[in-house]
């Protein structure tokens, strides 16, 4: 049977896919003895297991026929990007295909000058915003360190579609191309993928 593996994947498991994300969230969720009881907002489904892509998932070398990754490798620092990379790359089998969503530097860029063009005084603080490289304000205290521990939403490296390109060849990935949503020749992405996801977003699919 093929096998499909996301990542990062928060609260999003299709069936047939392997859902996997790292946020200590999940790892506090699924704590026996305290865990039953957190009041999150939204909980993890019960398919989602812990599991950390720079650490290497536990998914054997050259099993997966497709990979997807949205809106995750930009929360990562640069080296743990590369090592990411590298890991997914192992987990695919040949031909296996990786398609991965990350929001668009070069979007946020022509965006921000837009605004300036236009005279906006604002334009830097909205530029921040849709970048998620800015922070607004810093809470103290215990609340303050727990938000720090649990809220992995800030953005640590920023992409556009060549700069992504050349990362995902670099690692041995072939036939890399801009995609868009539901343009998968696999049928499988269907069940995973988000158009909405892909607005303002850079995607690319590439092969083992």
């Amino acid at each position: 049977m093929a096998r499909y593996v996301q990542y990062g994947c928060g609260w999003s498991a299709p069936e047939g896919w392997e859902n996997y994300d790292a946020s200590l969230t999940l790892r506090w969720e699924r704590l026996p003895a305290v865990g039953r009881y957190t009041k999150n907002a939204q909980r993890f489904p019960a398919s989602v297991r812990a599991g950390d892509i720079v650490k290497r998932l536990p998914v054997p070398d050259g099993s997966c026929r497709g990979v997807y990754a949205s809106h995750v490798l930009e929360h990562l620092t640069l080296a743990d990007f590369h090592q990411a990379l590298r890991n997914t790359h192992r987990m695919l089998e040949k031909s296996g295909i990786f398609r991965l969503v990350v929001p668009d530097l070069e979007w946020c860029a022509r965006d921000y000058l837009a605004r300036l063009s236009r005279g906006e005084a604002d334009g830097n603080s909205e530029f921040l915003r849709s970048a998620s490289m800015g922070v607004e304000q810093r809470q103290h205290g215990l609340m303050g360190l727990a938000r720090r521990l649990f809220n992995t939403s800030e953005h640590l490296w920023m992409w556009d579609g060549p700069s992504l390109r050349a990362a995902l060849e670099k690692h041995g990935f072939e036939q890399t191309r801009r995609c868009q949503f539901g343009d998968c020749e696999d049928p499988m992405f269907a069940r995973v993928e988000d158009a909405g996801r892909f607005e303002n977003a850079v995607a690319m699919e590439a092969r083992a």
